[in-house]
């Protein structure tokens, strides 16, 4: 999985978006059913010209579609959305389904991957109250969560939770949506003569996770790839730690709580 992934929600110009980034090095891209893009996404890495195989594609189910027949039939049809033979990374969109279909529609998942038609099975806002219930149900633990993170939503503990049971995290609204006028941000893309989203980027690369910043502005997707030529201090990590504001930094529904 590359570390550095392209979102495309709410992108109203997805094939445009996903071929510059594809342009500017991307490898990694973002979608959902939700989001009603995947054959705009499909639609641009075909005309890329980039082999299938050196990229990374993800899509989720979202709750109202949740249950055993319900996921297999969204599979196959975000299969035929994309135009492709098989999903790398395919996501619980969301835990508000409740405990016995979130379970069935993971095991529905478990099936498709045993079927070939995905490669990994992953979750999205998932607190850790779902993550054990997958552990209880004995099933595969996700090879993903993906939840809310940036410096003032760090959600510690279900970080911490992902990181014993080997789960990698993926960062949804790295930047902010765009709010990166504090202080301590704007002082710091100073010292690096960088912008504030790169240090955001930064920040989570630092911290191990995989963000997924998205947007539709061809300078903006090429800046947002321009991260691998500098490193935040140690002291300035401490400063971005410090602006943590647990639930109430959040910008997005994050709906790790849900029952």
């Amino acid at each position: 999985m590359p570390l550095l992934g392209f979102g495309v929600y709410q992108n109203f110009t997805t094939r445009a978006s996903v071929l510059e980034a594809l342009r500017a090095g991307f490898r990694h891209v973002d979608s959902a059913q939700a989001y009603r893009n995947e054959a705009a996404v499909g639609e641009a890495v075909r005309d890329s010209g980039i082999d299938r195989g050196e990229l990374f594609i993800t899509t989720k189910c979202i709750s109202k579609n949740h249950g055993y027949d319900s996921t297999l039939k969204g599979v196959d049809e975000s299969l035929a959305k994309f135009g492709f033979e098989y999903i790398d990374l395919f996501l619980i969109h969301d835990p508000y389904s409740g405990s016995e279909r979130r379970l069935a529609t993971y095991r529905a998942l478990q099936d498709a991957r045993d079927a070939g038609k995905i490669r990994s099975i992953g979750v999205s806002n998932y607190g850790i109250k779902h993550l054990e219930e997958i552990a209880d149900a004995k099933y595969d633990m996700p090879a993903v969560n993906q939840i809310e993170l940036h410096p003032f939503c760090q959600q510690r503990p279900i970080v911490d939770y992902c990181r014993e049971h080997s789960i990698v995290v993926q960062a949804y609204c790295p930047i902010m949506r765009g709010k990166m006028d504090h202080p301590i941000i704007q002082t710091i893309a100073q010292n690096h003569g960088r912008d504030a989203a790169q240090v955001l980027l930064r920040w989570s690369l630092q911290k191990g996770f995989v963000p997924l910043p998205k947007s539709a502005t061809p300078e903006r997707i090429r800046s947002n790839t321009q991260l691998y030529d500098f490193e935040l201090e140690p002291e300035e990590m401490e400063q971005l730690d410090g602006l943590d504001r647990g639930k109430e930094g959040s910008i997005s529904w994050n709906p790790v709580d849900a029952p």
